[in-house]
């Protein structure tokens, strides 16, 4: 079977960089906020190109501080995505915020920014905007818009580790960005771990307390915080993997640009290309089939793994049925969960399995 994920295909000497690693901390005696996250602090935000990054438990958690940091919560409105994992919106829910749900460009199934605009109100403190699948874009109108809007961009980086537009890294336009190191990410952890960046000292200052229980001193909680710190073994573990990062996310990319190249099935549609060569990472490659199920099938019975990223738009879950949206509706979002599909892209993927996975979505076909 093609998997999604291979982590039993990843090189050997990673494996023994890590364990190295892990025995570096055990060794130490130092186990919570130590030097291994200080050091992967530094290292994270230096290559997004910000001044600061603070280390937390999880992507949601990044996000949820990220908001409260700037005072966002009760009576405030924030809009994202319903086309994204449901992290995305529990942050802004557990933030005391209210989410405000826009639509997406059925081109790239990222938030549409016409949606946003009708969206917008008197209450409206914050834009999430979800680099989902990887994909930076169009940048510059979303930095106008909130410029303009005086609302705060904040970044859900989950599944775009150093994607670039013009230049610059996925979470250092905004006011903040959020990053997950859930395993299965491009920058993975063996386990949870996430990163809140920024170039705002005074957001950062704040941030470090509210992942340790709101704790400026020990023992001193000047205001209610979480738990949610990187641990050290953690962060240990993602330096090392870092130093691979560049390597696995290429090799995305070329399976990505095969694809793109070779797959012509009229059944099959493909999103739109990158705007920018560096603005994907290719966290995941996915397509759209009216006849997915069908498709799922095919590609399960010779051999392909397949998923779904998503197949609940974040309005129809139970419990956000009442939650406020685009006047004009979710159209996009419903059709693209309907249809959508994600093909396997991970980096240690062969040349016989990237064209395996071609030939089966070409072959495909109703009768």
């Amino acid at each position: 079977m093609i998997l999604m994920n291979n982590f039993k295909a990843e090189p050997a000497e990673i494996k023994e960089a890590m364990v190295a690693a892990s025995r570096r901390v055990i060794e130490s005696g130092w186990f919570v906020l130590g030097e291994e996250v200080i050091s992967f602090e530094k290292k994270w935000a230096s290559a997004c190109g910000v001044s600061f990054g603070i280390g937390v438990g999880n992507g949601m958690d990044a996000i949820e501080i990220a908001l409260r940091s700037l005072n966002i919560g009760f009576g405030d409105e924030v809009i994202t995505t319903p086309m994204t994992a449901f992290a995305s919106v529990l942050a802004i829910l557990r933030s005391g915020a209210t989410p405000v749900l826009a639509d997406i460009d059925p081109s790239s199934a990222l938030l549409s920014l016409q949606s946003v605009q009708r969206c917008l109100s008197s209450k409206t403190k914050a834009i999430v905007l979800v680099h989902l699948y990887g994909q930076v874009r169009d940048m510059n109108s979303w930095l106008a818009l909130c410029a303009t809007e005086k609302v705060h961009l904040i970044e859900d980086c989950a599944q775009s580790h150093l994607a670039t537009w013009d230049g610059s890294v996925a979470g250092s336009f905004g006011t903040a960005g959020a990053y997950s190191f859930y395993p299965t990410k491009n920058l993975g952890a063996i386990g949870d771990g996430g990163m809140l960046v920024t170039n705002d000292s005074q957001l950062a200052e704040k941030a470090q307390r509210l992942r340790n229980y709101g704790q400026s001193a020990r023992y001193e909680h000047p205001e209610l915080g979480m738990n949610s710190r990187l641990d050290e073994i953690q962060a240990a573990l993602l330096s090392v993997r870092m130093e691979w990062l560049a390597e696995f996310t290429n090799n995305r990319r070329l399976i990505a640009d095969a694809y793109r190249l070779n797959i012509n099935n009229p059944i099959v549609k493909l999103l739109s290309a990158p705007q920018q060569p560096n603005a994907h990472v290719h966290h995941l490659f996915v397509v759209s089939c009216i006849h997915r199920a069908k498709l799922q099938k095919y590609l399960s019975d010779y051999g392909v793994q397949s998923l779904i990223h998503y197949p609940i738009p974040i309005h129809h879950q139970q419990t956000c049925l009442r939650m406020n949206r685009d006047p004009m509706g979710l159209t996009n979002s419903e059709a693209h969960s309907e249809d959508c599909l994600s093909l396997p892209c991970h980096p240690f993927m062969t040349v016989q399995e990237i064209e395996k996975v071609i030939n089966c979505i070409n072959t495909f076909k109703l009768n």
